[in-house]
């Protein structure tokens, strides 16, 4: 069938459909949060964090970390962030809500970027883009750990901390978690270089030092978890019971703020209703 279109014009349109115009980048003062893949970035329309007030058992890291974030967005003197230990309670996600707490005090002060641990190579070219933007950001590195034998990155890091040529700009402040002090595993041999094994050591084993705030968390005790338990319930409307709460823990052979939420999601599922 002929419909009269030239060919040249047919095949155009082919490779259009399949390859289409790149989309401009947005604005790094236009979204509440962007993700950076080492070479641009993705902008994000809502960053998916919890009320503070959810975020149960954790309230001395709590105040230190929205403290911090508020006075980073306010243009004040802030610290980089260590978040490190027991995995599920709510290191990310207590830094994601600061954020989005700061951006509604006071909208557009402040943007949260995360990174991927395999786009840090690209991290300092996002400092040079972040540079110049009158805004203030908070770039984020989720779950941070080094392969042992890699005495770069954590160098790498020291540097974007402490200073360096590519240190990052004055408008920008590191957020870090991790489920060790260290960052890197303790059993790594500190004999690595014959010149000055001393140098591994720091690289490795006291990176944390570098952070203004290197924060704590452990594993809730039982009075915590079933707290975490009746604020997310209460604030759902959700009927529970503590037996059930604590019989959840044990299948699952833990208690955290994780649990407690996974638990939580249970509970919705069982009474039909969406969380």
């Amino acid at each position: 069938m002929n419909d009269g279109q030239d060919p040249l014009a047919r095949i155009a349109d082919a490779l259009e459909r399949l390859s289409p115009p790149a989309q401009p980048v947005a604005g790094w003062g236009d979204h509440p949060a962007y993700v950076w893949d080492g070479f641009r970035a993705r902008p994000v329309v809502r960053i998916q964090a919890p009320d503070l007030e959810l975020l149960r058992g954790i309230d001395a890291q709590k105040d230190f970390v929205v403290t911090n974030v508020m006075r980073h967005a306010a243009g004040h003197a802030a610290h980089d962030m260590l978040l490190w230990g027991s995995r599920g309670m709510g290191k990310s996600a207590l830094l994601r809500a600061s954020v989005s707490a700061a951006q509604a005090e006071a909208p557009q002060s402040i943007a949260l970027v995360q990174v991927a641990q395999e786009a840090l190579s690209g991290l300092s070219a996002l400092f040079a883009e972040l540079r110049d933007i009158d805004r203030r950001f908070l770039v984020f590195i989720d779950d941070l750990g080094f392969e042992e034998g890699d005495a770069t990155s954590p160098r790498l890091l020291r540097s974007w901390l402490e200073g360096g040529v590519e240190a990052r700009p004055d408008n920008v402040r590191l957020a870090v978690t991790s489920n060790r002090r260290a960052i890197v595993a303790r059993h790594m041999s500190e004999q690595d270089d014959p010149i000055n094994p001393r140098d591994a050591v720091d690289d490795r084993l006291a990176l944390a030092d570098r952070f203004g705030l290197s924060i704590g968390f452990h594993n809730c005790d039982q009075d915590d978890y079933l707290n975490i338990i009746a604020g997310y319930a209460e604030h759902f409307g959700l009927a529970w019971e503590k037996a059930d709460a604590l019989e959840w823990s044990r299948r699952r052979g833990a208690r955290s703020g994780r649990v407690a939420w996974q638990y939580v999601t249970e509970l919705a599922g069982r009474a039909g209703k969406s969380i």
